[in-house]
């Protein structure tokens, strides 16, 4: 990975700030030559990481910790034994893993409990309202009668943003098919483009400066890459533990120094 300028690294003051859940989810689907992964470039303007090409994801709501969702697949305790956290908040990170993908790329994993949602088109008015916390995943799917497919997500990772930074996130990666007859769309304020790429294109493109990318992007499109197909992905066996990338100053220069917790 390149080395960052130092110009561009945050200038600590004070103690680090408490890191805030949240959820990404790697969507991932057949491509020419192997997997393709779909990518959105933020605005620039976003407080954080703009600019920045990033997969879907973001901060937990509280109220994605409902126990009244109807839900399928493993349990709150299985997710909470891959990421080493309660399971409130593992029922929390799948649900914010599902909605946000639905809010930022129009991708929903939900259903019945043997069937896949494959037109969202008749949701689109819910999603704006998602968006705008008018309105609750829980409530959503009560009123549409779905459930939600937490089988269809897998445990990828835990990267914490470094302590230099005035906001932070513990994020959980996820990965996760895209669902027959669903497509994922650009149709979110947080980003001025999106789309599906092969990670090894996506890889060139940042070396090339072409767009940037933050360590944890950088590091799952590497791991992404070297599967030929989305199942061999799916069923990768993963053993996760917490990162937390350190930026390290070199002069006008700064390196990333990557450590578990």
């Amino acid at each position: 990975m390149p080395l960052t300028s130092s110009s561009d690294l945050p200038t600590p003051e004070g103690p680090p700030v408490t890191p805030k859940d949240a959820a990404t989810v790697v969507l991932l689907r057949e491509g020419g030559p192997g997997v393709e992964v779909f990518l959105q470039r933020r605005v620039a303007a976003m407080a954080f990481a703009g600019g920045m090409t990033v997969f879907p994801g973001g901060g937990v709501d509280k109220r994605d910790a409902d126990a009244s969702i109807s839900w399928a697949g493993p349990d709150a305790a299985w997710w909470a034994s891959k990421f080493s956290c309660s399971e409130s908040l593992a029922r929390a990170l799948v649900c914010a893993a599902v909605r946000e993908t639905f809010e930022e790329s129009g991708v929903l994993l939900a259903g019945t409990e043997s069937t896949v949602v494959a037109d969202t088109a008749e949701f689109a008015g819910v999603r704006d309202r998602l968006i705008s916390r008018e309105q609750s995943l829980a409530g959503f799917l009560a009123e549409a009668g779905l459930t939600l497919r937490a089988d269809l997500l897998r445990p990828w990772a835990n990267w914490v943003t470094p302590p230099q930074e005035k906001r932070r996130y513990d994020t959980r990666f996820f990965v996760a098919a895209l669902p027959e007859g669903q497509r994922a769309d650009g149709a979110t304020t947080e980003a001025d483009a999106s789309g599906w790429q092969a990670a090894a294109d996506a890889l060139g493109d940042a070396e090339a400066g072409r767009s940037t990318l933050m360590p944890p992007t950088w590091f799952t499109l590497t791991e992404i890459g070297e599967f030929t197909s989305v199942r061999e992905a799916l069923t990768a066996e993963r053993s996760i533990k917490k990162i937390t990338p350190t930026l390290v100053r070199e002069g006008d220069r700064a390196r990333i120094v990557l450590e578990p917790s």
